[in-house]
């Protein structure tokens, strides 16, 4: 046999209730959610029109057109009336020709020393404000003395890269600490870490014209001949930077480029051939104080020491 529960009226009635309130708040819940499944059924956006997409690259800055191709020469320790093109002894007639088709500088001011010159002359600064207030080779603990090229002291060369230039360097440099050249590096303070695409020649302030230590960028390099099969290396030099000249012609013409070539010379050891001796014998046999005298005259009538008026 089941037995039933008796159900009295008042627990029915309350059964009754909470079963309505349960009615109520589901049909509440369901409207809800109509609402919102018709809120969010929206129609769908008009896509975009297509737009063609062209292929864009980084462009490498460019000069401005006709911007001239620029070559720095500087000899060694030459002295301000060493050249015939300003009254000196030395021959050197394609200087000549040159300062006849353009302008001689007569105010420019050296600072007597290697590695200060080159710091003033590449930057156009004051060289203490470069760091170079004394040679690489004696560096001092002060700001203005420790041979470590300053970030805010930019070269031309990389002024001139950062403008469109193709730039290199050939020969002595002299600008790089002592204890950062090496095949270790660091490299940015060589010429390659200061705004020179290439570079050919020795990093120290003098080395030996037949033998000398060479550096291809920041890569020691053999010497390519033997003085006895002729090598020199002013000859190197311009071999090289006529190559580098020929091959940017060839590769980037439509870029102009700034060489900065430095020769070893006239800086000691004074490594010259026998045939290039035979020809200036007994040139200077006169001594310094007839040289003076002579090339002061020279200037005057050259121009390049200008005449005091009456």
């Amino acid at each position: 046999m089941v037995s039933i529960p008796f159900l009295c009226p008042s627990m029915f009635d309350h059964r009754v209730s909470a079963m309505r309130r349960f009615v109520t708040y589901a049909a509440s819940l369901f409207a809800a959610s109509s609402l919102s499944a018709a809120a969010f059924a929206q129609p769908a956006p008009a896509a975009p029109a297509p737009q063609a997409v062209h292929p864009a690259y980084p462009q490498s800055p460019r000069a401005p057109q006709g911007a001239p191709n620029i070559l720095l020469v500087l000899l060694d320790d030459a002295g301000f009336a060493t050249s015939s093109a300003f009254g000196g002894k030395a021959r050197t007639p394609n200087l000549e020709r040159f300062a006849a088709e353009g302008v001689r500088y007569n105010q420019f001011n050296t600072t007597a020393i290697c590695s200060p010159t080159r710091a003033a002359l590449l930057t156009g600064r004051n060289h203490h404000q470069v760091g170079f207030g004394n040679l690489m080779d004696i560096p001092a603990g002060f700001d203005g003395y420790n041979t470590v090229w300053k970030a805010q002291t930019a070269s031309i060369a990389r002024v001139l890269q950062i403008n469109g230039y193709s730039t290199a360097a050939f020969g002595k440099w002299h600008n790089t600490p002592r204890w950062e050249t090496s095949a270790a590096g660091p490299f940015n303070h060589w010429p390659t870490g200061l705004g020179f695409d290439h570079f050919y020649g020795f990093m120290s302030g003098t080395d030996d014209q037949w033998e000398p230590h060479l550096y291809n960028d920041t890569t020691q390099v053999p010497n390519p001949a033997t003085p006895e099969q002729g090598y020199h290396l002013t000859k190197d030099l311009v071999g090289k930077a006529v190559a580098w000249v020929d091959d940017h012609e060839v590769l980037a013409g439509n870029r102009p480029y700034f060489l900065y070539f430095a020769t070893g010379a006239v800086h000691m050891p004074h490594n010259v051939a026998p045939e290039w001796i035979a020809k200036n014998k007994g040139r200077f046999d006169e001594g310094w104080d007839s040289y003076r005298e002579q090339a002061f005259a020279r200037q005057k009538q050259l121009g390049v020491i200008p005449l005091m008026p009456n």
